[in-house]
């Protein structure tokens, strides 16, 4: 089985809790309580969106992100 690599990017919500995305499958997104839980139910939520991907016979997304600080004078 073949495996790939993504990039996820974690966003501490207000209050509590964590929101993770996955910039190159748009649309997957998912959360946790902890940094953990968070990156564990986006790993879950990317298998079942390339799961999804494969039932309808379209590509699977390969990584693109090239991810560089950039520096802004405030």
């Amino acid at each position: 089985m073949e495996s790939r690599y993504y990039t996820v990017i974690i966003e501490e919500e207000e209050g509590a809790g964590y929101h993770v995305f996955c910039p190159v499958l748009k649309g997957c997104h998912s959360q946790g309580d902890t940094i953990e839980e968070a990156l564990a139910n986006i790993h879950e939520a990317i298998e079942a969106y390339i799961e999804s991907l494969k039932a309808h016979s379209e590509p699977i997304p390969t990584e693109n992100i090239l991810i560089k600080p950039l520096q802004v004078a405030v």
